[in-house]
């Protein structure tokens, strides 16, 4: 891994927010998809959760522009089961839905943890979900059509969220755990080693502050590999 490769993907990883996070629920179509996940890598979202109703259904490439590679997709069947998981993080539900007790969404208080449900995109989101959720959120619309393209309404509020923990200071400091972090950079590294690792089934080693990778002799051996032949292949 080049100075230049490790810097920016530490960079990356210490403006990550872990408690800011988007649901897709029902979401099918594959650019929305990509392009939600292609957000959420540029706001700084490490996590998004997303409901299927298709077992066929998952996110690629396309609009992602790779930025499935950096951000986790956490996957469930069932709505209950994923806001069950964002309330056990202790997290503030908000869903996107147009209803008497919805408020616009710049009211909310994004420093909080939150997890913003996005529904499918012709029906909107499900009785579970609005029944499930803290809150209903909207976004004002002056026009003759009363919402937005799922992607664009995800940017729309996940810019907000980011004004807010930007002006609270929450980008200051990096905040993703040390595992997380150490998985990255291996993957994000060391992509050809990391598959090596998941086909073998071989733990992660560590990796320095200069990037290198940190492994006994016995790792070497079982990789099929001696650390010199790595850092020619690595350069």
């Amino acid at each position: 891994m080049t100075p230049e490769r490790l810097q920016r993907i530490n960079q990356m990883l210490d403006h990550r927010q872990p408690d800011l996070t988007v649901c897709m629920e029902g979401v099918h179509k594959n650019h929305n998809l990509a392009a939600v996940v292609r957000t959420c890598d540029a706001i700084g979202v490490s996590d998004v959760h997303a409901v299927w109703k298709n077992e066929q259904m998952r996110v690629s490439g396309g609009s992602a522009a790779g930025s499935q590679n950096w951000v986790n997709v956490h996957n469930y069947s069932q709505t209950k089961d994923a806001i069950g998981e964002l309330k056990k993080q202790g997290m503030q539900v908000l869903v996107t839905n147009l209803s008497e007790s919805a408020i616009d969404f710049r009211e909310v208080d994004y420093t909080k943890p939150t997890a913003i449900i996005l529904g499918q995109e012709k029906f909107g989101a499900s009785e579970t979900a609005l029944e499930l959720a803290d809150q209903d959120i909207i976004i004002p619309m002056v026009g003759m059509v009363q919402s937005l393209n799922v992607s664009v309404a995800c940017s729309v509020v996940l810019y907000e969220a980011q004004r807010q923990r930007q002006l609270a200071g929450m980008y200051d400091k990096a905040t993703i755990n040390e595992a997380e972090r150490q998985r990255i950079l291996f993957e994000g590294g060391h992509p050809i080693f990391a598959k090596a690792c998941q086909r073998k089934g071989l733990p992660y080693p560590h990796i320095d502050q200069e990037g290198q990778i940190i492994a006994s002799d016995d790792w070497w051996q079982k990789m099929q590999m001696n650390q010199e032949a790595w850092q020619d292949l690595d350069e």
